[in-house]
């Protein structure tokens, strides 16, 4: 079996009550909200992934004010490119960020299309991927060990 380890680093940025975050389809092509960010390069700095990243999704320069935690996934996929299963572990640095230039700009040829501001009210309501769930557990509930436990039905 493949094993496959993909380290990734998110930013909640929240600005008057506001979330936000990037559009991406889903595996079956349905579009699901996920918080700006992804796969850190090899060689990169985690910190300098997100800065990166979130220029690249949402058109932002953002401040990390804080490191809020990690969330480490785990699953086995059955068939994942021509290696067959692909055991995949997953560890996503979640920081805190402050929008400090840029405009708001969707994604072009990217892994996103589009980028938005969500009340914080009606995140609960979208199509979303869990991290977003976690990510906003992390920065209400800023745990002493950086880990948050969210049901797989958030």
């Amino acid at each position: 079996m493949h094993k496959k380890l993909r380290v990734a680093a998110y930013a909640v940025c929240v600005r008057d009550g506001q979330l936000l975050l990037a559009r991406s389809p889903a595996p079956d092509g349905t579009p699901e909200w996920v918080l700006p960010g992804g796969g850190m390069e090899h060689g990169e700095d985690p910190l300098d992934t997100v800065v990166r990243e979130l220029d690249e999704e949402t058109g932002y320069r953002v401040e990390v004010t804080g490191l809020l935690g990690l969330d480490s996934s785990h699953h086995v996929f059955p068939r994942e490119g021509l290696h067959g299963p692909v055991d995949h572990h997953g560890l996503r640095i979640v920081y805190e960020g402050r929008v400090v230039g840029g405009e708001l700009r969707n994604e072009v040829n990217g892994s996103t299309d589009l980028a938005a501001w969500h009340d914080l009210d009606a995140v609960p309501d979208l199509v979303r991927v869990r991290l977003v769930d976690i990510a906003l557990k992390l920065w209400r509930e800023r745990p002493v060990d950086g880990r948050v436990f969210v049901s797989e039905k958030a």
